[in-house]
């Protein structure tokens, strides 16, 4: 069996470098920390976190098994933070604090109605976009979301994100600021229709008011 000492680390491309140091010193633990830390809010690399630390596993430093039992357990327990935030301090709270987790008022308002129309599929759906992501249990809990209803699609959303990362980053190796590059370009594409289509939505909406 592969043990941490047995490779040295591997070369990690630009936009993971960083990442190497805390890594070579933490290991799980910073894994873990990064991912619980954005899953409450907190403007910290958890996705990348995760890229780099199935790197890791691909060659023998960590265990790729355990990078996603702690991911998974960190990101339910950071959103199920966020969740409680939500529900005890609510709108005061996101409109007082809400700028230092990047969560501003009009963002929050933004996310909250999203939430709103769409439900539970949302939770799972917002885990694998950059803002909603951070925004997740916060917003689930000011909107008094059930919480069982919350945790279960909460649960399902951590499981596919931490197993899409850290899958693509133990195969894709050293090659993975391609591939990252290539998902980004695409999650913009996601993202573009997914606005003309809520715009589509609201232009109807409006005419058949006014009709």
């Amino acid at each position: 069996m592969l043990t941490y000492s047995d490779h040295m680390a591997p070369p990690l491309p630009g936009p993971l470098a960083h990442l190497a140091p805390l890594l070579d010193h933490y290991g799980y633990l910073a894994v873990g920390a990064l991912v619980f830390m954005e899953d409450f809010g907190i403007p910290v690399p958890g996705e990348t976190i995760l890229l780099t630390s199935a790197i890791y596993a691909g060659a023998g430093r960590l265990n790729l098994a355990l990078i996603m039992l702690i991911a998974v357990v960190a990101a339910i327990a950071g959103d199920n933070l966020g969740y409680v935030i939500g529900r005890t301090g609510g709108r005061a709270f996101v409109h007082r604090w809400g700028h230092y987790v990047l969560l501003p008022p009009e963002r929050f308002e933004k996310a909250e109605r999203f939430f709103a129309r769409h439900g539970g599929k949302v939770v799972v759906v917002a885990r694998f976009v950059s803002g909603l992501r951070q925004a997740n249990g916060i917003v689930a809990g000011t909107i008094g979301m059930p919480w069982l209803r919350f945790l279960a699609f909460n649960a399902l959303g951590a499981v596919l994100w931490v197993g899409m990362w850290t899958v693509l980053g133990y195969t894709a190796g050293t090659h993975i600021g391609e591939f990252y590059d290539e998902i980004s370009r695409y999650y913009t594409y996601v993202l573009i229709g997914l606005a003309v289509l809520a715009a589509g939505l609201i232009a109807r909406h409006l005419l058949r008011r006014r009709r």
